[in-house]
């Protein structure tokens, strides 16, 4: 339960209380359990259709994650994908050799550093990668609203020593924005 706002402070919204006394606000077990259990179902149908779509290609989640990053940072490295995904390169190797076999990612040598792997999606892989996210972005869409506490909890829940790369990557002005 929240702790009763004070009146002397005057909030803007609804957010501006929970931001305020959330150091006041406390789970109980059950309650961290249940919000937990929610994580995993969430997860579940949140990839569900995306899982859909990449059984037809006899594709898994690895592919999906490779394809939604590189979607999102055309021409990023090899070196910064396995960064993000923190798999290792035999791991990323065999799942960008699907990919690029099928059609789907191009690697080209780095201008400046030609030992850099630069990965990009063809047009082929731009529809998968939009096929994929679309439904994605509608159920977020319809579960959030104009609800920006949902960032602030996924954030909260990264570890302190990850949390600044992710916010960077979030920020960062490599990232092209789907076009739903």
């Amino acid at each position: 339960m929240l702790a009763k706002p004070n009146e002397n402070v005057k909030y803007v919204n609804m957010a501006d209380i929970i931001e305020k006394h959330a150091s006041h606000v406390s789970l109980s077990d059950a309650d961290a359990v249940n919000l937990i259990e929610l994580l995993f179902f969430a997860y579940r149908d949140f990839v569900s259709d995306p899982d859909t779509i990449l059984d037809g290609l006899k594709f898994g989640r690895a592919h999906h994650r490779v394809l939604h990053f590189v979607g999102r940072a055309p021409g990023m490295t090899v070196a910064q994908l396995l960064d993000i995904l923190k798999i290792t390169k035999q791991s990323l190797s065999r799942i960008l050799k699907d990919l690029i076999e099928q059609g789907y990612i191009v690697q080209r040598e780095g201008a400046e550093d030609r030992r850099q792997r630069l990965l990009s999606l063809t047009e082929k892989g731009e529809r998968l990668w939009r096929a994929l996210i679309t439904p994605q972005m509608q159920r977020v869409r319809d579960a959030v609203g104009g609800n920006s506490d949902m960032q602030k909890l996924l954030l909260g829940l990264i570890t302190d020593e990850n949390r600044p790369s992710i916010e960077a990557w979030l920020k960062s002005s490599l990232i092209v924005k789907p076009r739903a």
